[in-house]
């Protein structure tokens, strides 16, 4: 039972939330001590979600560090507010000559 609230606060300090944690925790055996390789399993499936979220957080740092200078506040503009933005989106997808 500790090595699973163990695990719940790792994966938490990790950003994976309590409903992913509670759905992994759910696919370990249930009938004995999960093993090691049930553990290995486990941490398996999460790194990719942990990838993606590094990803997603580099971008989010990128982005972030070339809008603190463009001061525009902007709803409908800004690529962290409105990452969608047609506008944004066509400008950048010129080509440059």
């Amino acid at each position: 039972m500790l090595r699973r609230i163990a695990i719940i606060r790792i994966a938490q300090k990790a950003g994976l939330t309590l409903a992913e944690i509670k759905d992994a925790l759910a696919s370990l055996p249930q009938d004995r001590v999960p093993s090691v390789r049930d553990w290995r399993r486990l941490s398996s499936a999460w790194r990719s979600a942990i990838e993606i979220q590094l990803h997603n957080l580099t971008i989010l740092r990128d982005q972030f560090e070339s809008c603190i200078g463009c001061g525009c506040l902007s709803l409908t503009d800004c690529p962290l507010r409105n990452p969608n933005d047609v506008k944004r989106t066509s400008l950048f997808s010129k080509d440059v000559v």
